[in-house]
């Protein structure tokens, strides 16, 4: 019998890693050394959401459960991939798009959305990452999926930085007004839209973030080869996620 592979899905914490906007900057450096302390030890600073992570429904609500009032349960189990990859930028993934994945999804399932974004990490590009609908976000939870991992930023759109110079960002708004002051602000989903759906599921959802390339998983299932896959958190007290170590194991 062949023995289960392995695939780390996880991005390497590093000083200055990519970190969704306004998030705490990521900084590793040494606090002891065995030059002047006789062993190493690294001081490290980054926020829950750093790196491959798990949001809990805290993150979207406060009166929801946080990391630690949810069952391990929900960071393990059998994956079912979604293909995205040739989305282009800001797609809005639907319902429909996902009907054959979540056609194979029971409860107790991990469905990972693969979208092919990792190859923009660490530009501004990957902030452009496809993204899932109200509609979409729905549908899996009526699927009886709990647990959600994507290879991208965020389930949601993240916003696009805009204009580095404030002036040209207010020049940009005054241009938008004049050009047509009676127009109306086009209606917009409520804020992380498919958080709240996911996060706000029945028992409690999880999302994991920023995972790596999906390509080896994607294959295996093409193989029909059985995934499990792991994301299991730091034990932070009452948080509203935390860094993973994202595993999957194939065969």
């Amino acid at each position: 019998m062949t023995a289960p592979v392995l695939h780390d899905l996880t991005h390497q914490v590093t000083t200055g890693m990519p970190v969704y906007p306004g998030d705490p900057v990521v900084s590793l450096r040494p606090a002891l050394t065995t030059g002047t302390a006789g062993v190493n030890v690294l001081s490290v600073h980054l926020g829950s959401q750093s790196g491959t992570h798990v949001d809990a429904p805290y993150h979207v609500d406060v009166t929801w459960p946080t990391l630690d009032g949810l069952p391990l349960e929900r960071f393990t189990g059998p994956a079912v991939l979604a293909d995205l990859r040739a989305l282009p930028a800001r797609t809005a993934v639907t319902a429909e798009r996902l009907a054959p994945a979540l056609e194979r999804c029971a409860p107790g399932t991990v469905l990972l959305l693969a979208t092919g974004w990792p190859r923009f990490w660490g530009t501004e590009r990957y902030l452009a990452h496809p993204y899932l609908t109200p509609g979409a976000a729905t549908a899996i939870v009526e699927a009886g999926v709990r647990t959600v991992g994507v290879d991208a930023l965020s389930v949601d759109p993240t916003p696009d930085p805009g204009p580095g110079d404030p002036a040209v960002a207010a020049l940009l708004a005054d241009l938008t007004d004049d050009h047509d002051p009676d127009a109306a602000a086009p209606a917009e989903p409520p804020a992380l839209a498919a958080h709240r759906i996911l996060l706000g599921a029945e028992g409690g959802g999880v999302i994991a973030e920023n995972l790596t390339d999906l390509t080896a998983l994607l294959e295996a299932q093409a193989r029909q080869k059985p995934i499990r896959v792991s994301l299991f958190p730091l034990r932070l007290a009452a948080a509203d996620g935390a860094p993973v170590r994202a595993v999957a194991e194939v065969g």
